[in-house]
């Protein structure tokens, strides 16, 4: 049975000041099944006070976002670099274990280096993958969005290189670089069959438009979610989504009302 989830990035951000307590509030507004929780760096030195509060919490964080610096690290790859990005991805795996987290979502790629050398960050993916199994949790790479290449194009060359890869597939990252109508195509099978998490979030820019590249509530773009979910139930797609829409303004209050109608229209999608 699929599962909706919210994105603790999408509630928490630096015009609340990034702080993680606000999230008792979001667990008692919220109408979804769980959390996708998003680890920041400056979280670091507070992780014991961290993990005690979210793990007082009625709430369940079936899904963990690595911090985005890891990604960055690789795609910078200056000295010590990677062996940063390696001891950040532990902390971060050790967190979600104890979270009660089953499943990993990481940007493999990221920052201005992006994927400026591909192949270091697909050659890193072997350590990330055994310290991630070290911990019995899945690890799912994102399709995040290139400056060089595209995303589509780095998935395969992944699945060819470890065919037993998992995926997590972002709507508004494909539709970034045209790519979400590809994810129908018969040539990309080998990607879908590897998809084990989708963010659905909307987009309202065209191709590579970076002035745009805002996280929307679904119908806040041009994503064409009829065709995308058509195309689920062909293929019986029976795992998670987690909506990551920002929902936060300049002054930190959170939106709750959109998120739920986001929930609900995923709920109508899916047949729920």
């Amino acid at each position: 049975m699929n599962k909706i989830f919210c994105s603790t990035g999408a509630l928490i951000g630096r015009p609340n000041g990034r702080d993680f307590t606000l999230l008792g509030k979001c667990v008692r507004e919220l109408e979804c099944d769980g959390f996708e929780f998003m680890m920041y760096g400056s979280w670091h030195e507070k992780i014991d006070e961290l993990r005690c509060f979210l793990s007082a919490l009625p709430a369940e964080f079936p899904t963990f976002h690595i911090e985005k610096d890891v990604g960055n690290l690789i795609s910078r790859n200056g000295e010590g670099d990677i062996e940063r990005a390696f001891g950040l991805f532990d902390i971060n795996c050790k967190l979600a274990r104890e979270l009660g987290s089953e499943k990993l979502v990481l940007h493999l790629w990221g920052g201005l280096d992006s994927d400026k050398d591909i192949a270091n960050n697909i050659s890193c993916y072997k350590t990330l993958r055994s310290i991630s199994d070290s911990y019995d949790l899945l690890l799912t790479v994102e399709n995040v969005v290139c400056n060089r290449a595209d995303p589509m194009s780095h998935l395969a060359e992944l699945a060819q290189i470890y065919p037993d890869i998992a995926f997590t597939f972002d709507t508004k990252m494909a539709q970034f670089h045209s790519q979400l109508p590809l994810l129908y195509r018969s040539e990309n099978l080998p990607i879908y069959e590897r998809v084990r998490h989708f963010h659905i979030n909307d987009y309202a820019g065209g191709y590579m438009d970076w002035g745009n590249l805002q996280t929307l509530h679904i119908g806040a773009g041009n994503i064409d979610f009829e065709s995308l979910f058509a195309f689920l139930k062909q293929k019986g797609y029976n795992d998670d989504f987690t909506v990551e829409a920002t929902s936060f303004g300049s002054d930190g209050i959170i939106d709750f009302k959109s998120l739920n109608e986001d929930f609900a229209r995923l709920r109508e999608y899916i047949g729920q």
